[in-house]
């Protein structure tokens, strides 16, 4: 087995593991394992100081997420800028990367009130 067939298997049955670290979740309407990571965003936020991030103005706030998903289940890296579906609510694709086959996404969109 090669080197990138070992990071595709280990992508499939532990990174992505449904026991472990991910949930099914929707994505423009296809279920999948997602895994959200709340802690990385929290990280990227900080060293990102420049955009003031998730603060309110006039009852609006951004609301950010981080996932990660695999490259298979997902399809081509979508754009930044992209929209998408995330379990039924609309946001922005702000950064996508492709990290051997597992795609890290940041999504935004804003919301109103505290939901």
């Amino acid at each position: 087995m090669t080197f990138k067939e070992q990071i595709a298997q280990d992508n499939r049955t532990i990174f992505m593991n449904l026991d472990e670290f991910s949930d099914i979740h929707t994505v423009n309407g296809v279920k999948m394992a997602v895994q959200i990571d709340s802690n990385e965003m929290i990280e990227r936020e900080k060293r990102n100081q420049y955009r003031q991030r998730g603060l309110y103005a006039d009852g609006i706030y951004i609301k950010e997420l981080l996932i990660y998903v695999r490259a298979e289940e997902f399809g081509k890296l979508p754009a930044v800028g992209r929209v998408i579906d995330f379990d039924g609510k609309k946001y922005t694709i702000s950064d996508a990367i492709d990290e051997d086959g597992i795609y890290s996404l940041c999504l935004e969109a804003n919301r109103t009130g505290g939901k």
